[in-house]
């Protein structure tokens, strides 16, 4: 005779959330952001970032993720916050949940570049009182909130 297992059966077939890292990335009064051109939030305004890999620290995938979209090194990158989000009205659907990181651009003179045209259609510096729209829901539920990703002065 079988023994039953008291374990839970796990739906292998169910959607999985992601994990992504988001980052803020500061220049003065300023922070960068590109227009996606992708399955999800194709045409908004999105902060660099990406997926988690595995054994990746939050800061590691940070300085990856901006690194291979805009071809900038970062430092003093720092955690701000993480947030749930099930973004239901894409093509297809998807929950993500993401890290908000912070950093600084380690050379002010250095420009970002749009090293995947694939993915963006261009990085440029917004001030945080004119942000360009619309925005990557995530970030517009930050901004919605009040948040605000500037130290304190």
């Amino acid at each position: 005779m079988q023994k039953e297992s008291s374990s839970p059966s796990i739906n292998l077939t169910a959607p999985v959330p992601k994990v992504g890292v988001a980052v803020f990335l500061l220049k003065g009064k300023k922070l960068l952001l590109g227009r996606r051109l992708s399955a999800i939030g194709n045409r908004t305004f999105a902060l660099p970032g990406g997926h988690l890999e595995f054994g990746e620290s939050f800061e590691e995938c940070a300085a990856r993720e901006v690194k291979e979209e805009t071809g900038l090194d970062i430092g003093n990158i720092e955690y701000l916050t993480v947030t749930n989000n099930v973004l239901l009205k894409e093509v297809k659907p998807i929950h993500i949940v993401c890290i908000f990181m912070r950093a600084m651009v380690a050379d002010p003179q250095q420009q970002p570049l749009n090293v995947e045209p694939e993915k963006c259609d261009g990085w440029d510096w917004y001030d945080w009182d004119d942000l360009p729209k619309p925005l990557f829901g995530p970030l517009e539920n930050m901004v919605q909130s009040g948040f605000n990703p500037f130290p304190a002065s």
